[in-house]
């Protein structure tokens, strides 16, 4: 990966979707979305085509 936007998140409860890196997904693993602070898996997250 290059570090920059290669995973999409998109939370299972109020919708939102964003371009993540690695650090950040492991971040809203461990604290949740940053919108409405749902608890989040690794299901909510998909690998961007290149």
């Amino acid at each position: 990966m290059s570090g920059g936007g290669d995973l999409t998140f998109h939370c299972p409860d109020c919708g939102e979707a964003m371009a993540v890196n690695e650090p950040m997904r492991e971040a809203l693993l461990d604290h949740g979305c940053v919108v409405c602070g749902t608890s989040v898996s690794r299901s909510a997250f998909s690998v961007d085509a290149e």
